[in-house]
């Protein structure tokens, strides 16, 4: 079953009884709830929203992803489950003595896989790909050449149609409050099946930022990046420069979990797929498996 992204955006109290998430509008009074096991990733939009620690324990006892936002709306905070999985302390033990040989082999997976992605974006759109798929081809163990940084300037130098300037940069102009919005969500997605599959978000492949409580989330979402920026190109067809965030933009890029991707030949939505991705990282860990899952689009060239 597919988890559900609940957003928040106005003034409420969250809290739990009977295994629901009860959700209070002070405002007009209204009263819903939902089933917690039913939650994948909660977004709390508001500085007036007002949670219970009952709920709170809750909603990490089922895996769910709680994202907190600041003043600007813009995603700040990732909160996570510590005991994810039955056999964690095996599962941690495997991440940890993973080979430096075997890191770089999944990191060259790993860049492979988000450059063939970005290309296929960008081939949806009538744009040579020719030399993007060559790349792809051409990762080394540890992607020695840097080729994602490669693709990355052809990437972006395209992707925009509307914006021929664009630069990706995280404080940058829009659309980059988009991505930045997406990319969050996506995180949380990730961060949250590294953590059912027993392991440790933290302890990237590539990443290795000592600030960065999510090396690992990052590194493995990369492939999965171009199923956000798809919606984002979508978004900037509709509304052109104007992109400050709005309800319906940020409703189109919590559709992002639900979205349909190919893995394994198989039509999944994107946060089934993640879960098959890490589950299939933890086995490379182990030893069990040399290749990471990772996802395609669905009826892209």
């Amino acid at each position: 079953m597919i988890k559900r992204t609940l957003y928040f955006g106005n003034p409420a109290y969250l809290k739990t009884r009977n295994e629901q998430l009860i959700f209070e509008s002070p405002d007009t009074g209204e009263v819903k709830q939902v089933p917690i096991e039913d939650i994948g990733v909660l977004i709390a939009d508001h500085q007036q929203i007002t949670i219970s620690q009952a709920l709170l324990a809750k909603l990490l006892a089922n895996n769910v992803a709680f994202i907190c936002c600041d003043d600007s709306h813009l995603p700040t905070g990732l909160l996570l489950n510590l005991d994810g999985h039955t056999l964690q302390s095996a599962k941690f033990a495997a991440q940890v003595e993973a080979s430096m040989p075997l890191k770089k082999q999944l990191w060259q997976q790993t860049v492979a896989a988000k450059i063939t992605n970005q290309a296929r974006l960008l081939a949806a759109q009538r744009i040579p790909v020719k030399n993007m798929l060559n790349w792809a081809e051409e990762v080394r163990s540890g992607d020695a050449d840097n080729l994602e940084a490669t693709a990355a300037a052809y990437y972006w130098k395209h992707i925009f149609a509307g914006f021929p300037d664009f630069r990706r940069e995280r404080f940058g102009d829009p659309p980059n409050n988009l991505l930045n919005y997406g990319y969050a969500i996506l995180r949380a997605v990730v961060a949250r099946s590294l953590v059912a599959s027993g392991l440790l978000p933290t302890l990237g492949i590539f990443h290795r930022n000592q600030y960065n409580a999510y090396c690992l989330a990052d590194d493995i979402m990369e492939p999965y990046r171009p199923f956000v920026d798809r919606v984002v190109v979508e978004i900037t067809r509709m509304h052109g420069n104007f992109l400050e965030l709005t309800p319906n933009m940020k409703r189109d890029l919590l559709q992002i979990p639900a979205g349909d991707v190919l893995i394994k030949g198989e039509k999944s939505p994107l946060m089934v797929a993640v879960q098959k991705t890490t589950a299939s990282l933890a086995r490379c860990f182990e030893g069990k498996m040399r290749k990471i899952d990772y996802p395609e689009f669905v009826g892209l060239p």
